[in-house]
């Protein structure tokens, strides 16, 4: 178990210029990646203006993640944004199979079948009332759906985009945050004053350093594949899938045998991939001819390869940070929790971050979240963030167990049995592309604005169990016949609270609605008669959070509701 260091504390400054020069914002997100865009998204949905700065111009150009899980795919659906989301990455009819190879000429060893965009939606056209997931899995690389979050926050009038400047200081006092920023624009730098500040800058984030806040964990994992120190190359190679993965497309490509192991990922379905390998010695910069022969002898054949850059990682960390922030400066994403890619897990973790974090600062600025409430994202997200982290750790040590006998390419019995046995190991790694359980299944049943009340179901990564114990998830169910927009009953949710009254006696709720009112807490007040949805909950009423999660049930409106409200929204 390790930890990295931070600088020892908040850097201060000056700030020299006339006040009427300081700009202002409610927020200010320090980071323009995906969680940094979400989160302003989330807040522009509540009617909360941010400013983010990024310090680059543009988004990113290097493939990362390919994984937009079905919670993610769910915040997408709230913001308007899913559909078109699944339309970028691979074509809507490629599977998204997980195959693996001797070498992608020669033995197939295994394939995790997995179902193509379209098949999926038609599996949603079809599925029953109660199904659990309206928004299935989507394969599509971080760089397009980041640039895709920028153009939409862009036609958003609550969000200031300040890409190419870079947070330099903070600091903060009792009532603000002031910010300087740097540009290579005419001028300079900036000053800035808000209410809060979120740090969402990644795994190296000034923001975290800046107040000496450190990562706990584990740095890396010492084995010979998804261990250690990686090398991610963006290559473009058009004979690849056109002269050898006709009839066997996958999203992922695996090679397996004795002279090389890696895994390529499937960009847009023609010529781009990204492929993971372990180099030699680390300590070299990367070679465009070496990494383009580990293609050639994956593909067992001489095909041309266009070298668009690499970007070293490190495999097996599972990193969380001691603290989520300190007093108006708070972080989210990979500023607070890192780990390997296996899974997918790292991106999704972070975008649940922004979807904890933005109604409990929007609750801030509008005056009607009490003062411990922000205090409850750091104790709701942290355990998850471990939870998560150390999924993607055990998941990846699987790869560290693949023995890969020498035979394995050998035209023989013993090349034959050696085929049959890795293919039987490596068809048990399913539960990694699916973990439905990590997607689904967070749960804040500890946290002080959940008011307790039944058992919740047991935690299982590869299992989500829908119930309407305070603190997970609200149980899904589809509306009506259709299954678009408009059809799920996520889609019928309030922006702020929703208070869904279940079956066909419509419980009386006027002093819960006046309490509300009297607060200032937006509620939403949501009539479902059906009895499959009173089944599904098991309670006349259900008070669900801004972000999904149920907050308190009852079978009538609480003899006191403004101490209910009051509980929630933090005090």
């Amino acid at each position: 178990m390790v930890g990295d260091g931070g600088t020892g504390g908040i850097r201060t400054f000056a700030i020299n210029q006339p006040s009427s020069d300081i700009l202002t914002a409610p927020i200010i997100i320090v980071g323009g990646g995906p969680v940094g865009l979400m989160l302003a998204l989330f807040l522009d949905r509540h009617m909360v203006q941010s400013v983010v700065f990024n310090e680059y111009h543009v988004t990113r150009w290097h493939p990362k993640g390919s994984t937009h899980n079905s919670r993610t795919m769910e915040h997408y659906r709230r913001l308007g944004i899913s559909e078109k989301v699944r339309g970028l990455g691979l074509p809507q009819d490629h599977p998204t199979d997980v195959a693996y190879f001797t070498r992608f000429t020669e033995w197939e060893l295994a394939r995790l079948r997995m179902p193509s965009e379209l098949e999926q939606q038609q599996r949603v056209a079809a599925s029953s009332t109660t199904d659990q997931v309206p928004e299935p899995i989507h394969r599509a690389n971080q760089m397009y759906v980041e640039r895709l979050l920028l153009e939409h926050a862009q036609t958003r009038s609550n969000i200031t985009l300040r890409f190419g400047c870079r947070v330099v200081e903070f600091r903060e006092n009792a009532e603000n945050v002031h910010v300087l920023a740097e540009s290579d624009s005419p001028g300079g730098s900036e000053a800035w004053q808000a209410q809060f500040l979120v740090g969402c800058d990644g795994s190296q984030s000034f923001v975290r350093r800046a107040l000496g806040i450190r990562y706990e964990g584990y740095e890396t994992l010492q084995q010979a594949f998804h261990g250690g120190r990686m090398l991610a190359t963006y290559f473009r190679a058009p004979s690849l899938s056109q002269e050898f993965m006709g009839n066997r497309r996958a999203w992922q490509y695996w090679a397996v045998n004795p002279e090389v192991r890696t895994a390529l990922i499937a960009l847009n379905g023609n010529d781009e991939f990204l492929m993971f390998s372990k180099p030699a010695d680390p300590s070299l910069a990367p070679d465009d001819a070496a990494i383009a022969r580990i293609v050639q002898r994956c593909a067992g054949a001489e095909i041309p390869v266009t070298m668009l850059g690499h970007r070293p990682w490190t495999a097996g960390v599972a990193l969380v940070a001691e603290r989520f922030g300190a007093g108006r400066v708070l972080l989210a994403g990979d500023a607070v929790h890192l780990s390997t890619p296996v899974g997918g897990f790292g991106m999704n973790t972070g975008i649940d971050d922004a979807a904890n974090l933005s109604w409990k600062l929007a609750a801030m600025i509008q005056g009607w979240g009490e003062p411990h409430l922000l205090s409850t994202y750091e104790k709701e997200r942290k355990p998850i963030a471990k939870r998560n982290t150390v999924a993607a750790r055990q998941l990846a040590q699987q790869y560290g167990a693949i023995n890969i006998p020498t035979t394995i390419e050998e035209h023989t019995a013993a090349g034959e049995t050696a085929r049959r046995e890795v293919g039987a190991f490596l068809a048990t790694f399913g539960e990694q592309f699916a973990s439905i359980g990590v997607q689904l299944g967070s749960r804040y049943d500890e946290s002080p604005i959940i008011i307790p009340d039944g058992t919740p179901p047991t935690d299982d990564f590869t299992r989500y169990t829908p119930s309407s114990v305070p603190g997970g998830r609200a149980p899904h169910l589809w509306m009506d016949h259709g299954r678009g927009m408009g059809s799920s009953l996520f889609d019928h949710f309030g922006v702020g609270f929703t208070l869904l009254r279940l079956g066909p006696r419509i419980a009386e709720t006027t002093r819960f609605e006046t309490a509300a009112s009297e607060r200032g807490v937006p509620l939403r007040v949501l009539d479902v008669t059906a009895p499959w949805a009173r089944d599904l909950y098991e309670r006349n009423l259900i008070l669900i959070r801004p972000d999904q999660h149920i907050a308190w049930l009852g079978d009538d409106s609480p003899v006191d509701p403004d101490q209910v409200l009051a509980r929630v929204v933090g005090r």
